[in-house]
């Protein structure tokens, strides 16, 4: 059996104040999450399925049970999801032995959660993230998170089905 590698930056304390884009797929990169279409003048819209709507709300509670934690935006797209993740102020004891694991909680609850209220694993195993070092880092991963619809036949995670 193949050893699976964490995706996580080794020795990283993922409760330090700062930025993180993350990603989430799903289950086999099933689409149960939304529909990319198009409105009425022809712009990219998503349609949240009532599975991408409980995942909706579960990202929208994420600052109420993580005080210092703000979602500066957020995309739900058929089968994967982007946000990117404020932390406000460090969550761990600093120069610790054993960093906090602040950001891969805050997903792990995320995922427990919406699991329980689909009745049924949504996710993959793990997620994508990517610890943002600048303002510009900051806005080419916000503009990503904009322009996900409208690029979605072009997205690495797209599926016709």
């Amino acid at each position: 059996m193949e050893t699976r590698r964490s995706a996580r930056l080794p020795k990283y304390d993922y409760g330090k104040q700062g930025v993180y884009f993350v990603t989430l797929c799903t289950y086999q990169r099933q689409c149960t999450l939304s529909t990319v279409g198009r409105d009425d003048l022809g712009a990219p819209s998503l349609r949240l399925s009532v599975i991408g709507k409980i995942v909706e709300h579960y990202i929208r509670t994420i600052p109420g049970a993580y005080p210092y934690v703000s979602i500066d935006s957020y995309v739900i797209m058929p089968n994967h999801v982007h946000m990117l993740i404020s932390v406000l102020r460090d969550d761990g004891a600093p120069r610790s032995s054993r960093p906090t694991e602040l950001v891969p909680r805050i997903i792990a609850a995320l995922k427990r959660f919406s699991n329980q209220d689909a009745g049924r694993n949504l996710w993959q195993r793990s997620f994508y993230d990517h610890i943002i070092r600048d303002d510009t880092d900051y806005a080419v991963k916000y503009n990503y998170i904009l322009d996900n619809p409208r690029r979605w036949a072009e997205d690495e995670y797209y599926s016709k089905r």
